[in-house]
């Protein structure tokens, strides 16, 4: 199977199943000499477990990395680091009354059609799940670009949004709540909406805005390998992306040109930043800011209709354990993806510039 890899310099590569042994990876290309943090690398994993708050899945998964190689008295050699993360909550028989039916907005039918055949233990492969080897592999990602701050946030669940500019919330207030949204107030009717919707055994979506601050000028590539278009990729490839804006995003649409352009002051700094820190495809210093939308979680613990491998359509009930929203354990992910996207290219302009 193709695309399990993502990077030029940087570079991860990931391997697993949801119910399978374990999942791992390797990182390839990381600078040697580095004196790696293992407490914030198993911090981040933290924030994306499973079964850490009522308002996510019960799954209970200490998601422990266990480093094979390429670290040498915790320094790394510069040779690939290769991890695991065992699987030791995995219970499959939730999903033997899926084997031969295709959950609606599943992945189900696409696999065993272009494969012909799939794991259909938690959706194998295209289960969320994976993305812990991103998180790993992200807060190595960190470590390459500490100086600059990646902070990403719920900024809305269904219809309820935050109703403040970025700059003017507080992002040591994100982890303080289940919600993982930095405005107490929006927090709490969030997270109440969210156990709402538990209750009727249905799901909702969300968006996450990430901010990323202190970025050099100079990050991204002509013509194909413009900084917006990496993030852009490497967010959608997320479980469950569904939308993806930068800047002024949509709403620049409707705003005319007078109203949109960024206009340089002499400190080099822009009057508005609509231009979300990229112009060109390449970053000019200020705040990089984008927003994705989360679909509602596919599987409902209540009954619709799905369509069997014998082309019949049953009522089906969805079991096992998975979250109502999505958004609040996708949080770390966004920023893990947005960590790789700017290391790589950290290291790129380092090389050749």
């Amino acid at each position: 199977m193709a695309g399990n890899s993502y990077g030029t310099l940087f570079k991860i590569t990931t391997f697993g199943e949801s119910h399978g042994e374990a999942l791992g990876g390797i990182i390839d290309g990381c600078p040697a000499g580095m004196e790696l943090d293992f407490n914030a690398i198993q911090i981040e994993m933290q924030r994306r477990k499973p079964g850490q708050s009522s308002i996510v899945t019960p799954r209970k998964e200490e998601d422990e990395v266990q480093f094979l190689s390429g670290i040498f008295e915790g320094k790394t050699t510069g040779t690939p680091i290769g991890f695991t993360i065992p699987n030791t909550n995995h219970k499959s028989d939730d999903y033997s009354h899926i084997k031969d039916t295709y959950r609606p907005s599943h992945a189900d039918f696409v696999y065993e059609k272009k494969y012909g055949i799939r794991d259909y233990r938690g959706g194998g492969r295209s289960s969320a799940r994976e993305t812990a080897c991103r998180v790993v592999a992200g807060a190595v990602a960190k470590q390459v670009i500490k100086d600059i701050k990646i902070n990403a946030f719920v900024s809305s669940v269904g219809t309820i949004f935050i109703d403040k500019p970025y700059q003017d919330l507080d992002f040591s207030n994100i982890e303080n709540n289940a919600v993982r949204c930095p405005d107490e107030t929006t927090a709490q009717k969030m997270e109440n909406y969210i156990k709402e919707i538990k209750k009727q055994g249905d799901t909702v979506g969300g968006t996450i805005t990430c901010v990323i601050q202190n970025v050099p000028i100079g990050l991204g590539e002509p013509v194909f390998d413009k900084l917006h278009a990496e993030l852009g990729k490497a967010m959608l490839s997320i479980n469950a992306v569904k939308g993806f804006e930068f800047g002024s995003g949509f709403c620049g649409a409707m705003m005319k040109g007078s109203e949109h352009n960024d206009l340089y002051n002499e400190d080099g700094t822009t009057k508005s930043n609509l231009s979300g820190g990229i112009q060109g495809g390449i970053s000019n210093g200020m705040d990089i800011y984008f927003r994705l939308a989360f679909k509602p979680v596919a599987t409902l613990i209540q009954y619709q209709e799905v369509l069997t491998n014998q082309k019949e359509i049953i009522e089906q009930q969805g079991k096992g354990r998975h979250d109502p929203c999505v958004v609040p354990r996708a949080v770390p992910i966004v920023e893990a993806m947005a960590a790789l996207v700017l290391a790589d290219f950290y290291l790129i302009n380092k090389i050749y510039r």
